[in-house]
């Protein structure tokens, strides 16, 4: 008898047995998938043939947003067509534009280093290329006032070069900047060899004062009333005008071909539906890509929506509370949700901590979420950060979101089209393509969808957040 039969062993062994079990298994499992708030707490509007049309009512004065300012080699320039979105600059020609851009120069200024001082003669218009900078002004009692924190590709002291009015604030750089400066003088002497140049300027600055007279506070036709008045007085007639080329928002799509060979769904279906199963996590991999597209996406995402009056920057780099106050000062009719990134979530928890002021939870869907002033911070993992990311640490920028929701409320919706052929999912369809002569089954996966930002003051971004920033707390 072989030694290898001859053994200790008195009962059957656990792994001879386990042949004989049946086992449980788990269904696929996908490190990919998240919550997908966003995509929770949209309403989602009905669209037919595929497209939504936002009207609004006639907007005569709108910002353009930042300067796109461009480094090759080392070195900053703004291109010529860049300088329309500068509002003194909207009538020039291109010929003007082309010699406005080659006037500026480069001018490096320190943290802490005051670039305008308010009361001063103003003689330049700057361009910040890198960095950031902080307009403030002197309150009656003699204290700071902070006006605004400004950032790359914002701009100010553009009126300085029509007349010599003392600047209204002061700039000071809260980090290392570079800025791109016209000088006053360079100014005018293109101007004097331009005299129509110089006249198209001044234009432009009438008729932006004359629009003074006729919009509201968000730059829109104003409908004119009266009240409060005593006696028969003639009463102002007016009309409500709307944009005559109002936004349209096509429905986007996300497509994919699954393949499943017949062997696999008609031997291996027990205990779990391959078909199933496939078409499952494609959908959920779609899901994915449907809330980066809302996010992200450069014609419809919610971050290439905001309104150049609704974006701000943090003051020290990391989101503080009067961050998100500011935020809140924004869009403060009916705030839903503001939307981060997990790490800029952690970094505003941090900072509440070091001042003692920890966030209450709300529990909404099931899941609670940290609070700020009652609103819910939803995170979002495709809300990028922009910097160094190395075994799930980030050292870098992104943004917080706060929005309002809703059409009834003008805020932010989703866009899809139910009842499309074959849906299985609202705007989701699963279409068979047929059997090729490898007996693979083609299966074709759509979805339709989009998003729109109903009025400029639904959506608010606080911009370059810093999130890999740490105190240290003292010890005791």
């Amino acid at each position: 008898m072989s030694s290898d039969l001859i053994n200790d062993q008195e009962s059957l062994s656990t792994q001879v047995a386990r042949n004989l079990a049946t086992t449980t298994k788990s269904l696929p499992m996908m490190e990919e998938i998240t919550p997908r708030w966003i995509l929770q707490f949209l309403p989602w509007v009905q669209v037919n043939s595929g497209t939504y049309r936002a009207n609004r009512i006639k907007v005569l004065f709108k910002e353009e947003g930042k300067v796109h300012v461009t480094k090759n080699t080392g070195e900053f320039s703004v291109a010529a067509d860049q300088l329309r979105k500068i509002p003194l600059f909207s009538n020039t020609t291109d010929e003007e534009m082309d010699q406005l851009a080659n006037k500026f120069i480069l001018e490096q200024y320190e943290r802490h280093q005051e670039i305008i001082h308010e009361g001063a003669t103003g003689t330049k218009l700057f361009i910040i290329a890198n960095g950031a900078v902080e307009a403030t002004t002197v309150g009656d009692r003699g204290q700071k006032l902070q006006l605004a924190i400004l950032s790359t590709g914002d701009f100010f002291g553009e009126f300085a070069l029509l007349d010599t009015k003392p600047c209204t604030a002061t700039i000071t750089a809260l980090s290392n900047c570079s800025v791109l400066a016209l000088d006053q003088a360079e100014f005018e002497a293109l101007v004097r060899q331009k005299p129509e140049l110089g006249k198209r300027l001044e234009d432009t600055a009438q008729v932006k004062a004359e629009w003074s007279s006729k919009v509201n506070e968000h730059g829109e036709h104003k409908i004119s009333i009266q009240a409060g008045h005593k006696g028969e007085c003639i009463l102002p007639e007016t009309f409500v005008d709307y944009i005559e080329e109002p936004r349209e928002y096509p429905l986007s799509i996300i497509q994919t071909v699954l393949k499943i060979h017949t062997r696999v769904t008609d031997l291996y279906n027990d205990p779990i539906d391959q078909l199933k199963e496939q078409v499952r996590l494609t959908v959920e991999a779609m899901k994915e890509q449907q809330e980066w597209e809302l996010i992200n996406n450069k014609d419809f995402g919610l971050l290439h929506s905001v309104a150049p009056s609704m974006r701000l920057q943090p003051r020290y780099g990391p989101p503080t509370p009067d961050d998100m106050d500011e935020l809140l000062s924004r869009v403060w009719k009916k705030p839903a949700l503001f939307l981060a990134h997990p790490k800029a979530i952690a970094a505003f928890g941090r900072e509440c901590t070091k001042r003692g002021v920890p966030p209450a939870t709300v529990t909404l869907h099931g899941s609670p979420f940290m609070t700020w002033r009652g609103v819910p911070i939803v995170p979002c993992n495709k809300l990028m950060v922009n910097g160094k990311a190395k075994s799930g640490c980030y050292v870098g920028t992104t943004s917080i979101l706060l929005m309002r929701l809703g059409e009834e409320e003008q805020g932010v919706v989703g866009l899809h089209q139910l009842g499309i052929p074959d849906e299985i999912l609202p705007s989701l369809s699963l279409r068979t393509m047929g059997i090729d002569n490898k007996a693979l089954t083609s299966y074709l996966l759509t979805l339709y969808f989009s998003t729109a930002v109903l009025t400029d003051e639904a959506l608010a971004s606080l911009d370059n957040v810093e999130v890999g920033f740490y105190h240290n707390y003292a010890t005791y």
